[in-house]
């Protein structure tokens, strides 16, 4: 399988218009690809679509991926199970057809009850912090992409990462869940501290206190980054 003819010009649907399937999209709609259709279930997802994918039509799940070459679910990890599995009860997927999910606890294994109908999996998730806007277009650039897939197809996986802009990073199977674990705690320790810092600053009555720890954390930040990345090189 050629990746590079595989993975251009796909017709993608949207599964998912939270804060990352809208942005996804929109960068491989940049790259080329058609984005045929998204589904949207609140009134704040309808609109996130419209304004990152105007004129892209809003369907139900089963459309979306009876007419998608490539499908996108871009849904938090405790949905996907149950949404593939009733996919795969209704004869949902098609043979030779891309899923592809964001979650970033789960591999290729959450695709098993497709796997029957000839689907190909994929996993993709994107290390950054998502606002929902045309912003992250600018940050997927910085940004890398943990794909796990098997072995034939990880070079669309890591092609579709790198249309979307971001760097593609290897991730097996078996190390998903410590991927996530790594990811989420770095995320979640990172606000922990700005959060307790610009509280802290405020209680003394310090004006613009985020202007004052964003300063210090993000040189710090930067000073960490530059010494791991000269260990992992040495």
């Amino acid at each position: 399988m050629n990746a590079s003819a595989q993975a251009s010009r796909l017709g993608i649907g949207i599964v998912g218009a939270g804060r990352v399937g809208p942005v996804l999209a929109r960068a491989l709609a940049g790259a080329g690809h058609a984005i045929i259709g998204i589904t949207a279930l609140s009134e704040d997802s309808r609109e996130r679509a419209e304004t990152m994918l105007p004129g892209v039509p809003v369907l139900d799940v089963a459309e979306v991926v009876r007419r998608s070459e490539l499908v996108l679910f871009a849904v938090p990890g405790s949905e996907l199970p149950g949404l593939v599995a009733g996919l795969a009860a209704t004869g949902a997927w098609q043979p030779g057809q891309l899923a592809i999910h964001t979650a970033p606890e789960h591999g290729i294994g959450v695709f098993a009850p497709a796997l029957a109908a000839g689907v190909i999996p994929l996993a993709l998730h994107p290390a950054m912090v998502f606002t929902g806007t045309s912003l992250d277009l600018t940050r997927l650039a910085e940004a890398t992409v943990a794909v796990t897939a098997p072995a034939p197809v990880l070079p669309i996986g890591q092609a579709l990462a790198v249309e979307m802009g971001a760097e593609p990073v290897i991730v097996a199977e078996q190390d998903r869940a410590a991927y996530a674990e790594a990811v989420g705690a770095a995320s979640e320790f990172s606000r922990a501290i700005v959060r307790q810092g610009i509280a802290a600053l405020s209680g003394l009555g310090i004006e613009r206190p985020d202007r004052v720890i964003g300063g210090i954390v993000r040189a710090a930040i930067e000073e960490e980054l530059i010494a791991g990345d000269l260990d992992s090189e040495g």
